[in-house]
């Protein structure tokens, strides 16, 4: 799930981080979609080769696998016991929305209907349940089957996969998607076969990822992830109609919107647009600001590193619930590392080392910041009235300034743009006087606000009526008994959250130490791994950083040797009842019957407190923890009642390993199954890029000359496989032992894409210094004159001006445009415009290339059979066809063809030679 607003607060403090993705989009030639050909070179200009794909996200089809020696397809597994807290709590959450956003809907048809209103007829349709995405149901065993289909369809029939290494972790395998991602970066890691050079792209949207990623400590890590775009319009889901929410719906009828009325209130199609958050420019940032000077000790950045994402967990995390004085819209990490390098000096060393915590040194960090709580709580106290009070004016400002009479029906304003034509004015005198009647009428009602109407309309002289609380300018809010902005607050907080007197010593030791337990537990959950399945923190909430007093001797050591929970005990943990349908019946009645022994553990309600906060979602759903050994007695009677196929779902598995024919490794597995050694057997690493660990056969295994059956109806079966899947492990290594948090030796620091000048306010003659844009540090950056702007605004589409977080952002693709489109005949040629193009100065490289002559060169990339086909027939112009820097999605013409292949042959050179490897390539 990740932590809330840090993506946010992170992409503004840090903006150079982000890279507009650019993907290349399949083509259509006379009706028949031409896929993408992925044995080309990445478009956004650099090479990746490992692809991790954290499969709460999406394949994605912009990553270029062709040029990648792993994919690892991750789908989150059984959680830690930990982690399991909160999903029972987003899915009680899920549940408990879902079922009163139903009740809601239903009441509010039902009135529009009894008042005459007009709607669609309801749709009878099953609600889906999203619960069904955890482990263990039959949805997430047919997601693993179609995804080993789709493997073996694309080894088979796509030449991008052909020497591809695909690792398949599915639901089976025990753990979160990306800490089975990075706990496999960690295991080869420590192979003495592994690239120290390896450029790894993670595709996750958690903000987490980006601290897992900086734990690696590897030079060359990237993550992609959707860019969000707030705000975006939804039809109501009683009417249809676009402008309102469901409990504004008033059932009117669905007016006429012209000729073609079908498609007024059709949403424009925008595709999901990705970005690219570059570590290796967050670890440039997070070297300027955490480098101090006049240490006692010697500075090491990868160590204050290792602090900077341990005291980014005080802020939230999925384990913890975040301090009350730390919230991250309020700066809460800047403040944090402003009291470590105050507090250093005195502590004698780093916080952390290789996931290992210094909870002496931790002490020192957090009575700082109990030092200065109670200001905190006051200025945030002072902040949220100053909003109020700018909100209250704000609307008093839009009631005095909105127009007093708008006309309506026939002469009502249209807004500009509309699709439908103006439609002529039928019996104007009449409707101007049914205008001035309703005019009236609403200047008679306003014109005392406190006197009531008789039935006639005219005022009543008995006495007036009491104003609506929604008419006036303040809005409930939720009630706050803890004030802590006022002196007593942490009483208050204790008696309220705990119910017991803040005195009680020992209850307040008890909390924070289970607090500094679970800070240990989650650093070394992003260091070395899962350290226990069964720890949880059992409070709902979290103590004050002054409370961390005499925390340097409390034990931070965890039992080993501990067990996840098999996939459907995980489900009796986290659903609620109205998801017992996923489950097996007698597991099921245990959650419904009277009778049941753990009927508890499943409330029909319960209880939101807010916390401080606005909305339900953001407060914390009071929910009874489970009880592991009270769980398992009760499910002892039920075990014997489960089929085959569900013991099956209940067992758990492993990792997959999948290759196709021209894989070196493809006739080393395929000798494995012929002797049926059932002896796990290493994996040669100089046959698989010095990937390492073990192989055992796969009782469902994917095989050459073996039909692969297709898992859903709609799809062939695949007849011609030579594809071949094996279970893989993990090297391993001994409980005890430690992955070190270093970098590796050998492995070259990536070039610096921060300038000096990005640190001074006042550089490049008093204008903000803008960084680079994109992977390629030597495109030279070049002016555009006003007519060139002109030009463009006539000429790109205007979807580019979408709202988004990145949208003003230059996409890496500017000099090879792939949002191009065919010029309209007579229209002026951008290609002319180039001549306007002013250079910076103060920016020296090599020549766009663009501008270089064009040369044949024997690297030019062939003409595609499709574009043979598309240039030979005449029903449009080659010339006609020009982006600008190049062409992309229409045909090209010779000279920039040769302009291509040239590009082509650029980019060739900056992709690692494959020779420096230790292992042949085929």
């Amino acid at each position: 799930m990740g932590v809330p607003a840090f993506f946010r607060w992170l992409s503004r403090k840090y903006p150079s981080i982000i890279v507009n993705c650019v993907e290349e989009k399949a083509k259509e030639c006379n009706g028949v979609k031409v896929p993408i050909d992925t044995s080309k070179p990445n478009p956004n200009e650099v090479e990746f080769d490992n692809l991790y794909l954290d499969m709460n996200g999406i394949i994605h089809p912009c990553t270029h696998p062709e040029d990648k020696r792993l994919l690892y397809m991750a789908i989150d597994g059984v959680a830690p016991r930990a982690k399991m807290n909160q999903q029972r709590s987003r899915r009680f959450r899920a549940s408990k929305e879902g079922m009163e956003a139903a009740e809601e809907k239903q009441k509010i048809r039902q009135e529009i209907l009894a008042k005459g209103g007009i709607l669609p007829p309801e749709e009878v349709k099953e609600r889906f349940d999203s619960n069904c995405i955890t482990p263990g149901t039959e949805f997430m065993d047919n997601l693993a089957k179609c995804l080993r289909y789709y493997i073996a369809d694309r080894l088979n029939s796509d030449p991008g996969w052909k020497n591809l290494t695909v690792i398949l972790s599915d639901a089976s395998a025990p753990g979160e998607g990306e800490h089975k991602i990075m706990d496999y970066i960690r295991r080869q890691r420590a192979q003495p076969n592994h690239d120290p050079n390896t450029h790894h792209c993670l595709c996750g949207a958690d903000a987490d990822l980006i601290m897992l990623g900086l734990a690696t400590h590897e030079p060359n890590f990237t993550i992609i992830r959707e860019e969000f775009k707030p705000n975006k319009p939804k039809p109501c889901s009683l009417c249809n109609q676009m402008g309102h929410e469901v409990k504004d719906c008033q059932g009117l009828p669905r007016e006429k919107q012209g000729k073609h009325d079908q498609f007024a209130d059709s949403l424009p199609m925008a595709e999901q647009e990705f970005i690219f958050i570059r570590l290796c420019v967050l670890r440039e940032y997070l070297e300027r600001e955490l480098t101090m000077a006049s240490l006692p000790f010697t500075f090491d950045f990868e160590r204050s590193v290792d602090d900077w994402v341990f005291m980014c967990f005080f802020v939230g995390n999925d384990f913890l619930p975040h301090l009350p004085s730390l919230e991250i819209r309020e700066g809460a990490i800047d403040r944090l590392v402003n009291i470590y390098k105050n507090v250093v000096h005195k502590t004698g060393g780093y916080l952390t080392e290789s996931g290992f915590v210094n909870l002496q040194r931790v002490q020192m960090i957090m009575l700082a910041v109990g030092e200065v709580e109670d200001s905190i709580f006051k200025k945030r106290k002072d902040d949220d009235d100053n909003f109020k009070r700018r909100q209250k004016e704000k609307r008093k400002r839009m009631k005095r300034d909105q127009p007093s009479f708008i006309p309506g029906g026939q002469f009502s304003p249209q807004a500009l743009g509309n699709r439908s034509s103006p439609q002529a004015i039928s019996n104007p005198r009449q409707a101007a006087f049914e205008m001035r009647m309703h005019d009236r009428q609403n200047s008679t009602t306003s014109s005392s606000p406190n006197t009531s109407l008789t039935s006639d309309g005219s005022p009543s002289l008995t006495g007036g009526i009491k104003r609506k609380a929604e008419d006036s300018d303040s809005e409930p809010e939720p009630e706050d008994n803890i004030r802590l902005w006022e002196t007593g607050w942490k009483q208050r907080y204790y008696k309220n959250k705990f119910d017991v007197d803040a005195s009680d010593e020992k209850f307040r030791r008890k909390v924070v130490q289970s607090y500094v337990e679970g800070l240990c537990w989650v650093l070394r959950y992003y260091y070395q791994g899962c350290a226990s399945w069964n720890w949880y923190y059992p409070f709902h909430y979290a103590p004050f950083a002054s409370d961390f007093e005499g925390i340097a001797d409390m034990p931070s050591d965890f039992e080993k040797g501990s067990k996840p929970f098999k996939p459907l005990e995980q489900l009796m943990g986290v659903f609620p009842a109205a998801s017992g349908n996923f489950l097996p019946p007698t597991w099921r009645k245990l959650m419904t019957d009277p009778e049941s022994s753990i009927i508890d553990f499943y409330p029909e309600d319960f209880a939101i407190d807010l916390n401080g906060k606005k909305y339900a979602w953001q407060g914390v759903a009071l929910l009874p923890f489970v009880d592991e050994r009270r769980l398992r007695a009760a499910l002892e009677e039920v075990y014997p009642d489960l089929t085959p196929e569900e013991s099956r779902r209940n067992s758990l598995g492993g990792d997959v390993l999948f290759v196709g024919k021209h894989h070196p490794l493809c006739d080393f597995i395929v000798e494995q199954y012929k002797t049926k050694n059932t002896e796990p057997v290493d994996i040669p690493p100089e046959l698989c890029y010095g990937i390492q660990g073990k192989l055992t056969l796969n009782e469902n295994a994917v095989l050459p000359d073996q039909t692969v059956e297709s898992p859903v109806p709609m799809l062939r079966d695949l007849a011609q496989n030579s594809a071949v899947s094996i279970s893989f492990k993990d090297p391993q290594f001994d409980e005890d032992f430690v992955f070190k948090a270093i970098v590796l030796p050998g492995a070259k620091k990536p070039a610096p894409v921060l300038k000096p000048g990005d640190w001074e306010k006042n550089n490049n003659d008093g204008r903000p210094w803008r960084p680079q844009l994109g992977f390629n540090r030597d495109r030279k950056p070049v002016h555009l004159d006003q007519s060139a702007f002109r030009t463009l605004s006539h000429t790109m589409p205007r979807e580019r001006g979408m709202p988004g977080m990145y949208a003003n952002a230059v996409p890496l693709g500017t000099y090879g445009n792939p949002y191009a489109r065919p010029l309209l005949s007579g229209q002026q040629q951008i290609p002319k415009l180039l001549s306007n193009l002013r250079p910076q100065e103060s920016w020296r490289g090599p020549t766009p290339l663009f501008q270089q002559t064009p040369q044949r060169t024997a690297g030019a990339a062939p003409l595609l059979a499709w574009n043979r086909m598309l240039q030979s027939q005449n029903q449009y112009q080659p010339s006609q066809y020009q982006g600008l820097g190049g062409p992309m999605s229409y045909p090209q013409r010779p000279e920039d063809r040769m302009d291509r292949g040239r590009q082509t042959g650029k980019l060739a050179s900056l992709v690692r030679p494959l020779h420096m490897y230790p292992w042949p390539v085929p």
